[in-house]
């Protein structure tokens, strides 16, 4: 009995001490200051903004940090700060057990680029306006016309299948948009004009034109056209 009692003594002071060593660890943890800033981008986007501007939307209301407590960030708050500017798609901000806040930070992918009396800017992957960049301009297909004729959904639709594909990135260079929502495409290397229609049957209207490019390439031919029609799923109409 009198093992089994002192048994029992030995473990509620190990329990114990385990909580007193934590609680100690936690306080010191949340008392330290934070050593600096460290800003990481991720993916494939990381051009058009620059660490110093993350790193002011970190310290704007916290001039200094190095007198703040870790415990005295809201981190949550500067995460959101931080993913509302409108070159960032989304961004983790914390701060690493060597008192280092990190904002890991993903921009925004812009898709096209379009121009209006009032000004330029990019469609990013949503099909949402993202402002152009000091830093950097992006290689992507100029988007003018009724802009508003079409859904913002289903140009996002047309402008990523050109985005995700090598050969439609590389030769499609222009997308104008009809009043009526009929699509009007240019190449980078040709002169003719490619009818693309309305936005329907998007992947089916470019695999199309893809089976033609090739077997025209392999004709010859390609200088030939004027137009090329993509409006008919099953055939493509091409006039010289």
């Amino acid at each position: 009995m009198k093992l089994l009692t002192w048994t029992n003594i030995r473990l509620l002071l190990m329990i114990f001490v385990v909580i007193f060593l934590f609680s100690f660890t936690s306080h010191r943890n949340a008392m330290r200051k934070i050593a600096k800033t460290e800003v990481v981008f991720v993916g494939e986007n990381s051009l058009f903004l620059k660490p110093e501007t993350v790193n002011k939307l970190l310290i704007e209301k916290n001039q200094d940090l190095k007198t703040i407590n870790k415990d005295g960030l809201d981190l949550n708050k500067l995460e959101k700060t931080v993913s509302s500017h409108p070159m960032v798609h989304k961004a983790d901000v914390f701060v690493s057990v060597d008192g280092v806040l990190k904002a890991v930070v993903e921009q925004k992918q812009p898709l096209g680029r379009v121009f209006e009396e009032t000004g330029s800017f990019y469609l990013d992957y949503e099909g949402n306006k993202m402002p152009l960049s000091d830093n950097f301009a992006a290689r992507v297909p100029l988007v003018s016309g009724e802009i508003t004729a079409v859904k913002k959904e289903k140009l996002a639709e047309v402008l990523r299948n050109i985005a995700e594909d090598d050969f439609l990135k590389k030769n499609i260079i222009g997308v104008q948009i009809l009043s009526n929502g009929s699509m009007v495409m240019a190449n980078r290397n040709y002169d003719y004009q490619i009818d693309f229609g309305r936005t329907i049957n998007i992947e089916r209207k470019f695999k199309n034109y893809k089976a033609f490019f090739q077997k025209a390439v392999s004709d010859s031919t390609l200088e030939k056209y004027r137009r090329i029609n993509l409006k008919f799923t099953k055939q493509v109409v091409c006039i010289k």
